[in-house]
């Protein structure tokens, strides 16, 4: 966000023309969108719009009148509250101003509505809202919390679109709604999602800090476990997750429904789902069961993908039927059927919130707009602190604004008080004056103000009854006054006064939790496949298929024309086939999701996404401990694990690291069983350059990286010179390549030819006469 100040922007005309214009109205559309209409202010939770319908509902008399106000008002038409927020405060389409509206009276949205609403302001499920002119609306009794000290000089004001009147700058909030409500909203560069929060947590938070402004964090979490969303559901991450969140104030936590078991006669039960996450409806889980039971061809294919068969077939084992009965007494009540009261409840459970929205990722984005005015993304200790400071400021300017009044009061008072006791006297002043004022100032040592006064008083404010009510009020002000005087030279007065109001106004609004935070694991719904022996066969044009059993012969398999074999793999079906592209990025694609049979197979395309412009180069089936040792052409390598090469995205990982115009060599399996061959762990590594220089060390001077990337130095390249492949070994290896005449060639290397190029890793290595240029290293057992 470019903080420079528009009015220091340069002048199109005096500088560059068009491109300092296009800068200075560009950052102009920017800060508008910011700051006047995507973000919350820190202060009171509100966006401008927001804002700008409380404060005109408030001056239509829309409001309960204060914290302890108990009588309703009487709501009038939302095209009538619409129609003047146009008018007044913000000339912008009446849609747009009538949906923030809607959506401040939806209790599924608002943690603690704003606007009680009256007709049909939408559902969960999506239904839109009546339109403006059938539903009703006033302020709900909390919103006394923003708007009761609005005319007591709290907050400044500002004048208003055309300058006709003024509105607020900020409401005066007594309690941070910026948590308690949270807000979502995208700005231009910019964006926010603020959970809501429960209000006695947020208010004890407050009173801690204001008591102990160095409150530690872990005191701090444990005032504010979390959020507390509208809808209920249950927090699954770790407290951990969630403080790291409020730490840096991004993050994303981990939300699941809330369901009940219901037992049925003769054995018969039903998954009943009561709470649901923030952002899903029954309608969307609807559908998401529905797409998986009956699954659509996918654009592009002309059958329906392997995984969506397997996981129709899952879910039609289990599942027998779903039905939403939400209704006016059960704002969430979805029914789901089993296959058979025979089913594992927590099969049925786990398959739906690993396949559906029951469980989903809830994002944390504290940005806004802070009290400096400026738009930043703030932890939770930097939201409460600020609010803290605000509301500190807010209650000095109502003190100062409440104490000139009353010395204002004392005053006119005391020269009432005064007349009362020369009461005849000032009567005769009066009579016989021609300038009565300026008579009764100079006798009786008044002021301009208080000789106004009395000339304006009615003759039955002079009797004796009303002298008496004169020194109870100028008593009872005094007494107001050294309060006031109190709380604004004394710090620790103001201190307390705050911590009693923020501790009055959460007895009087606050309830319980409705989110539960309960750390459990990610569901994961695991296929079971029967471990047995299959052969993985990989063409050279990447086609891929099983083969039940081992012990194929390779002449046995058939391919499409102009293809033919590029490998086999004998494993099992519980474990993954890794391809490896040519930009170091790895996919991994489950052995029991391969087309099995005699027929050419899937291309491993449509298993996989490619990122434009990449190939796939090599391919490795095995087990999860199965060791690799991956190099690139830059003469760099490493040894990672098949379990650490796994992901669950079809896109992959980025896992090997490649400098420009380097490519990733073939794969060399170093250790771990290989199915019903099990080979020999490597003790050794070969190394061949593509100019025929040969390097062999001891394969412990390797590392091995869980994450990937670079790794160590292999071989010592000279200038245009590249690694051709890199195999660990044990007894010998075979080095192919091109020689004369484009000729395929190889070399077998036997383990004392290997030692006289041993040396340490890093070295150039020992020149070999092997009459062609070497193109891959493959390991020989």
């Amino acid at each position: 966000m470019n903080d420079q100040p528009i009015h220091d922007l340069p002048d199109p005309v005096a500088d560059d023309g068009l491109g300092s214009y296009a800068q200075r109205a560009y950052l102009e559309y920017a800060l508008s969108v910011v700051k006047g209409r995507a973000l919350p202010d820190v202060c009171d939770g509100l966006k401008p719009v927001q804002r700008r319908i409380l404060y005109a509902m408030e001056r239509m008399g829309l409001s309960y009148g204060g914290p302890g106000g108990n009588t309703p008002p009487k709501p009038v038409k939302s095209a009538r509250v619409v129609g003047d927020v146009l008018g007044r405060f913000h000339p912008h389409g009446d849609q747009s101003a009538y949906d923030a509206l809607v959506r401040l009276a939806q209790d599924f949205n608002q943690r603690y509505p704003l606007i009680d609403g009256q007709g049909n302001f939408g559902s969960r499920d999506g239904d839109g809202a009546a339109a403006m002119r059938y539903t009703e609306a006033r302020l709900a009794k909390i919103t006394s919390l923003l708007l009761s000290e609005i005319d007591m000089g709290t907050v400044d004001f500002q004048p208003n679109y055309d300058g006709s009147t003024q509105e607020p700058c900020q409401l005066p909030a007594r309690l941070p709604f910026s948590l308690l409500n949270g807000a979502s909203g995208i700005a231009v560069g910019l964006a926010t999602e603020i959970p809501s929060h429960n209000l006695r947590e947020v208010a004890g938070a407050c009173v801690a800090l204001v008591k102990n402004p160095n409150l530690a964090d872990e005191e701090l979490f444990a005032l504010i476990p979390g959020p507390d969303y509208p809808g209920g559901g249950q927090i699954i991450s770790s407290s951990s997750d969630i403080q790291d969140a409020y730490r840096s104030g991004r993050g994303s936590l981990k939300v699941r429904a809330r369901w009940k078991i219901e037992e049925l006669a003769r054995g018969q039960w039903q998954l009943v789902v009561t709470e649901l996450p923030p952002g899903v409806s029954t309608q969307k889980v609807l559908e998401e069961i529905e797409d998986i039971s009956n699954p659509k061809v996918k654009t592009g294919k002309k059958a329906l993908t392997q995984e969506q068969t397997q996981l129709k077939g899952v879910m039609l084992a289990l599942l027998d039927g779903v039905r939403d009965e939400s209704s006016k007494d059960a704002p969430v009540r979805l029914v789901i059927e089993p296959k058979t009261g025979k089913v594992p409840q927590q099969d049925l459970i786990t398959a739906l919130l690993a396949h559906t929205s029951l469980e989903t990722s809830a994002p944390i984005n504290l940005t806004m707009v802070g009290i400096d005015g400026k738009p930043t993304q703030k932890s939770l200790r930097q939201m409460l602190v600020e609010w803290v400071a605000f509301r500190q400021a807010t209650i000095t300017r109502r003190s100062q604004h409440r104490l000139q009044k009353v010395l204002d009061r004392i005053h006119i008072l005391e020269g009432r008080a005064l007349v009362l006791l020369n009461i005849d006297e000032v009567i005769a002043i009066i009579r016989a004056s021609d300038e009565p004022k300026a008579a009764l100032m100079a006798r009786f040592n008044l002021s301009e103000r208080q000789a106004e006064d009395i000339l304006e008083i009615r003759l039955r404010q002079l009797a004796r009854l009303e002298a008496i009510k004169i020194e109870q009020e100028l008593k009872e002000l005094r007494e107001e006054q050294g309060r006031l005087e109190d709380i604004l030279a004394n710090p620790a007065s103001l201190r307390r006064l705050m911590v009693k109001e923020i501790e009055g106004d959460a007895k009087l609004f606050a309830d319980a939790r409705r989110t539960l935070i309960q750390a459990e694991k990610k569901a994961v719904a695991e296929v079971k496949v029967v471990d047995e022996p299959v052969t993985v066969v990989v063409s050279q044009k990447g086609w891929v298929r099983t083969r039940q059993g081992h012990g194929h012969e390779a002449a046995a398999f058939a391919f499409k024309a102009g293809d033919g074999l590029y490998a086999t793999f004998e494993c099992r079906t519980v474990d993954q086939l890794i391809a490896f592209g040519s930009n170091g990025r790895l996919y991994s694609v489950p052995v029991a999701q391969l087309p099995g049979g005699r027929g050419d197979g899937q291309p491993i395309t449509t298993l996989i996404e490619l990122e434009a412009g990449t190939q796939v180069r090599h391919y490795f089936a095995g087990p999860p401990q199965a060791a690799l040792l991956l190099a690139g052409s830059g003469g760099y390598g490493f040894v990672a694990q098949v379990e650490h090469m796994v992901s669950r995205n079809k896109s992959g990982k980025a896992f090997v690291t490649l400098s420009e115009g380097e490519s990733l060599c073939a794969p060399s399996h170093v250790a771990g069983t290989s199915a019903s061959a099990p080979l020999a762990d490597a003790t050794h590594v070969c190394c061949a350059s593509v100019g025929g220089r040969i390097l062999t060390f001891d394969i412990n001077e390797l590392k091995t990286m869980a994450n990937g990337g670079r790794g160590l130095m292999l071989i010592a390249l000279e200038d245009k010179d590249s690694l051709a492949g890199a195999a660990a070994y044990t007894r010998s290896v075979r080095i192919s390549g091109l020689g004369r005449g484009g000729k395929e060639r190889e070399e077998q290397l036997e383990i004392r030819s290997l030692n006289n190029a041993r040396a340490p890793r890093g070295r150039k290595g020992k020149a070999a006469d092997l009459g062609f240029k070497p193109a891959a290293v493959l390991r020989v057992e």
